[in-house]
C-alpha cells in the first residue's frame, strides 16, 4: 500500500509548476503548503493510481486517505476526497464517524473543507440522511471549518431539492455568523436550494435581510431573477 503512496507522490512531484505553485496561494487566506499540480491534473493522477486498487476494501482506502489527510501538501488532501468518494456505493452509517473525524482534524482551508463535504459526506447524508442532525451540532461549532462544513455538505443535495427543512435550520443556526468563509458557505447553501426552491428561499432571505450579513445574501441569490435580487439587497 506504501507504493501506492510513494507513486502518487511521485506524480505530483513530476507535474508541478513553479509558476502555479506560486500564484496557488492567492487563493487563500491561511498559509497553504502546495505540491503546484494544476487541479485537473491532480484528478488524472488520482484516477490513474486509484486503479491499481481495484481489489482493495473500503476500509484500506479509508486508511490510504488518512495518510493523505496528514500530509501538509493540498493536492494530497484532494486525492483523500476523491478515493474516499470512489467508494461511495460501499458507505455504511458508521463511516460518518470517519469523515466528521477528517473535518474536525485535518480540513484546515476552504478548498479541502468544500472537496470532502460537497462529494463524499453530501453522498453520504443522501445515502444516510438521519446523520443530517448532526450538521447542526457541526454548524456550532467553535470551529470555522466544521461550521462551513455543515453548510456545504448540503450543496449537492440542495440542487437537487432535497432537505429544505434541514437546510433552512442550519442557515438560521449560521444566520450571524462573523466568519466571511462561513457566511460564503451557506449563502452557498441557500443558492444550491433556490434553484430547486427559489419561493422558499426568497422568502427566507426576506424575512432574514435585515440581520443577514450582506455576503451571505448575496451569495444566496446570485441565481435569482434581477427584479427578486434588486428587491432582497433593497434597504
Amino acid at each position: 500500500m506504501n507504493s501506492v503512496i510513494d507513486n502518487v507522490r511521485q506524480e505530483l512531484l513530476k507535474n508541478s509548476e513553479a509558476k502555479f505553485k506560486l500564484t496557488s496561494q492567492n487563493f487563500f487566506k491561511e498559509k497553504v503548503q502546495f505540491y503546484g499540480v494544476r487541479t485537473s491534473t491532480v484528478g488524472k493522477i488520482s484516477k490513474e493510481q486509484y486503479r491499481s486498487l481495484k481489489d482493495t476494501s473500503k476500509n484500506e482506502i479509508f486508511d490510504l486517505c488518512e495518510i493523505f489527510w496528514q500530509s501538509i501538501f493540498i493536492e494530497e488532501t484532494f486525492i483523500a476526497c476523491q478515493w474516499s468518494y470512489f467508494v461511495h456505493k460501499h458507505y455504511k452509517p458508521e463511516d460518518f464517524e470517519v469523515f466528521e473525524k477528517w473535518v474536525n482534524l485535518y480540513v484546515n482551508n476552504w478548498a479541502s473543507c468544500d472537496t470532502l463535504c460537497n462529494h463524499t459526506v453530501g453522498e453520504f447524508l443522501t445515502m444516510y440522511p438521519e446523520f443530517i442532525s448532526r450538521l447542526k451540532i457541526w454548524a456550532k461549532s467553535s470551529n470555522r471549518w466544521v461550521r462551513r462544513a455543515a453548510a456545504v455538505s448540503l450543496i449537492i443535495p440542495a440542487r437537487h431539492g432535497k432537505f429544505l427543512k434541514e437546510i433552512l435550520e442550519i442557515a438560521d443556526i449560521l444566520l450571524l455568523d462573523s466568519d466571511d468563509l462561513v457566511q460564503k458557505g451557506y449563502g452557498w447553501m441557500l443558492k444550491a436550494a433556490s434553484q430547486a426552491h427559489q419561493k422558499e428561499i426568497f422568502e427566507y432571505v426576506l424575512s432574514k435581510k435585515s440581520v443577514m450579513p450582506r455576503t451571505a445574501l448575496r451569495y444566496a441569490i446570485e441565481k435569482m431573477p434581477g427584479e427578486l435580487k434588486a428587491e432582497a439587497m433593497k434597504k
